[in-house]
Order: C-alpha cells, then structure tokens, then sequence
C-alpha cells in the first residue's frame, strides 16, 4: 500500500543572488528566499466511488449542498429537498413520510433504470430539479389487495369515519 503524503508549497516571489540590480537586498515588501508565509497544507477527501481528490476549499464543490427532487407517481408530483449526496434509500425514507407506502414497497426510476437502496444522488447524476419516477411494487401491492379482502370480512365498527376529499 503506497502512503500519500502532503507537500507543502510557498507562494512568492524570491530574490536568487545578486541578480535583479539590487546587489542581493531584499526591500521591505518582498519576501526572501526561504521565507515562506503561506504554507498550507493539503487536504484529501475520499469521495463515495472510492476515488481519493484534493478538497476544494474555494466554492461548493459538485455533489454538496441541497436540491429539490421531482417525485411523481402515477396521480400526484412531490418536490422533495434533499442533500445531493443523499442515497435513494434516504429519499425512499422521506417519500415513506409523503407518500403512505414503506421503503420497501417502493421502486424508484431515473433515466428509465430502477436505482438501488445504496446508489448515490449525485453519482447517477441527478441534479437540481430532475424528474425521479416512484412506483409501487407490484408484488407488495397485490399481498396489500389479497389481505384487503381479507380484512373486509371482519369489519369492526368504530366511531371515527374518513372523509374523501
């Protein structure tokens, strides 16, 4: 296994020899040789694919910050903010919140491909404002229809009533 390490860089300008037609004096504004003000040091971030990359420290670096995500089912469309590095297993977490339907019953399209539990947002490359496809899955839906009929034969009468809208 290879160790990186960080090296360390001085920005100015030097003053080699007596070059320059200073006879080798240094004036008061410019820095020396060896002088070194500015040293800062590298930082490394391992990003979700594995790939190590100098931290950008200037900016929002792609893949940071929140984004607003289009869900739409077959009848209703939810903007959902999330972060961009978010996985589709914690937007299926928030649509759980939205939507009635647990994780698990949930299969979500982008680009016409279903997208697994631990596939990253920003990896697939879904960007502010996309458009992501939810379905129920049809094999938990037709459990939910067989133990609905079920259910239907034991009513238990209750005082509370739902109102359709």
């Amino acid at each position: 296994m290879m160790k990186l390490k960080s090296k360390k860089f001085c920005r100015g300008s030097f003053k080699f020899g007596n070059g320059g037609g200073n006879n080798g004096n240094v004036k008061s504004g410019e820095k020396g040789v060896g002088n070194c003000n500015n040293i800062s040091e590298i930082k490394w971030e391992l990003r979700p694919g594995g790939m190590l990359v100098q931290k950008r420290e200037t900016g929002s670096s792609v893949g940071e910050g929140m984004i607003i995500v289009r869900v739409s089912t077959v009848s209703q469309c939810h903007d959902i903010s999330i972060g961009a590095t978010s996985t589709f297993g914690e937007l299926k977490m928030i649509l759980s919140l939205v939507t009635n339907l647990e994780p698990k019953e949930q299969r979500l399209l982008f680009k016409g491909k279903e997208r697994e539990d631990d596939e990253y947002l920003h990896m697939v490359g879904v960007k502010d404002k996309d458009k992501v496809l939810l379905l129920q899955d049809p094999a938990i839906k037709e459990m939910k229809k067989l133990h609905g009929l079920a259910s239907t034969t034991q009513h238990i009468p209750t005082t509370y009533h739902t109102i359709s809208v």
